[in-house]
């Protein structure tokens, strides 16, 4: 029950983002759609997160200028590493794209994937939506690794993995990606951490103080 509980819950996020991308029937993308706006247990410092939100928004308003409708790109900032998926019509719009964007200020690396093709029709992106949260809802299920640690990116059934994390967290999450129906491809974008520095970046419990012992009232 709880599993279902939770898959349900993800679908509908899942389902409101995609109207809402919809809507603004936008060929730029920023950022990773529904999960974006998951923010709990970030590994990220606070100042890391308003630095890729401020990378994608520039990216975005950029890329715009330069390539109009052309092209459909998705721009996913993480640790101010860039992640570029979609399509552009051509091998000079690629490069174009990612020349854009490595010149936007905070951004450290840049990993392109765009593929040169048409853009993907409004029932891919659907699909790809319906993918992410599906990937999502089963991180969430999954008991050994921190499901808000990863951020996921689908495009044309092709998941991308990204997020701070250890080699066994990497190797699990994989895992269960692969695992979705209607996943074709993994592709991991992570930044390798040690299991040591994992603890160190840790939340620390959070511990309550007892309430106060009752006093028995006087006679």
């Amino acid at each position: 029950m709880k599993q279902t509980l939770n898959r349900t819950v993800c679908t509908v996020l899942a389902a409101a983002g995609l109207a809402a991308a919809l809507s603004a029937c936008a060929p730029l993308v920023v950022g990773g759609a529904v999960m974006g706006t998951m923010m709990a247990v970030d590994r990220r410092t606070a100042g890391t997160q308003v630095e890729d939100e401020g990378i994608e928004l520039r990216s975005a308003n950029r890329l715009s200028e330069s390539l109009g409708d052309r092209a459909h790109v998705n721009v996913t900032s993480f640790n101010r590493q860039v992640l570029l998926t979609g399509e552009v019509p051509t091998a000079q719009d690629r490069q174009r794209v990612e020349q854009i964007v490595m010149g936007v200020e905070n951004v450290r690396s840049v990993v392109n994937d765009l593929a040169i093709m048409p853009s993907s029709s409004l029932s891919q992106r659907s699909n790809d939506t319906f993918i992410t949260g599906k990937v999502r809802a089963s991180l969430v299920d999954a008991k050994d690794i921190t499901a808000n640690a990863f951020k996921v990116v689908t495009e044309r059934n092709i998941v991308y993995l990204m997020g701070r994390v250890t080699q066994r967290e990497a190797q699990r999450a994989t895992e269960i990606a692969r695992g979705v129906s209607g996943v074709s491809k993994v592709v991991r974008v992570f930044e390798m951490i040690t299991e040591e520095e994992l603890r160190n970046i840790a939340p620390a419990p959070v511990v309550q103080d007892a309430p106060p012992a009752s006093v028995p009232p006087r006679n």
